[in-house]
């Protein structure tokens, strides 16, 4: 009876990871409730950062400098200053992290600007909108699915093993395989659920913040002027952009990100 015990532990892993993915699946709807930028769409800072995080927006702030011409960005990877007058704080940060000398790597800069207090207060007052998931919870769900699938393969090993056994009688494996089939039924219907309902599992955007970047991005695609650029990046990053220059300019950080 050596297979019974490998059941409960089938059966732990099953119910423990289950129960976790429901509490956080839980937790993103209730965000989705406290919403309060009803009556007003997102700015592209904010949805920089529910598409990307603060990198998304440091990059949205050196791009937007470069289409303006107050900032050089180079296809070798430097960032130069044209006009060191900053017209928010967050083209303040990137001529802070840029340096007194006008001219910096676009890496380091990505970072330090990425880091600033203005990208901070802007993750705070999106999480208080709902707009955004709070910094202890942004990979919850996702991490929540991961465990669910490991726990299915665990499943799944525990009871090829219980099958395998040498002392397990032939009469015996039927039911076996029917009693571990009952957790691996539960951890697949949890999954199937959370891909219906809580898919695509974002770090940074709650199912509100989704909303209204999927209105966003439906809005870009029907548009051509520099506005409709500057969502492009917000939404789909530096690599949706079409010029090779700027793709360039970016690429000596991509293996990191």
């Amino acid at each position: 009876m050596f297979w019974v015990l490998l059941l409960l532990l089938a059966w732990v892993a099953a119910g423990t990871t289950c129960t976790r993915l429901c509490l956080a699946s839980v937790r993103a709807a209730a965000v989705d409730e406290t919403d309060r930028f009803h009556g007003r769409g997102l700015t592209l800072y904010e949805a920089a950062f529910l598409s990307g995080g603060p990198a998304r927006v440091a990059d949205l702030t050196l791009v937007s400098m470069a289409r303006q011409h107050r900032l050089l960005l180079a296809h070798t990877g430097w960032a130069t200053v044209v006009d060191p007058r900053g017209r928010d704080e967050m083209e303040r940060s990137v001529l802070g992290a840029i340096g007194p000398y006008g001219q910096s790597r676009i890496a380091p800069v990505r970072t330090t600007a990425a880091a600033a207090e203005s990208v901070r207060v802007l993750a705070d007052r999106l999480v208080a909108a709902g707009l955004a998931v709070p910094d202890g919870a942004r990979t919850t769900v996702a991490g929540a699915v991961r465990q669910v699938r490991a726990a299915a393969a665990a499943v799944l090993a525990l009871g090829a093993v219980a099958l395998l056994m040498p002392s397990q009688a032939q009469e015996n494996r039927a039911l076996v395989a029917i009693w571990f089939t009952l957790p691996l039924i539960l951890t697949l219907s949890c999954l199937a659920i959370a891909r219906i309902e809580v898919h695509p599992y974002t770090r940074w955007a709650s199912p509100a913040g989704q909303h209204l970047l999927s209105a966003l991005a439906r809005r870009a695609d029907t548009g051509s002027d520099d506005r409709t650029y500057l969502t492009t990046v917000a939404v789909r990053g530096i690599r949706a952009i079409g010029e090779p220059d700027l793709r360039a300019a970016f690429a000596h950080r991509e293996p990191h990100a």
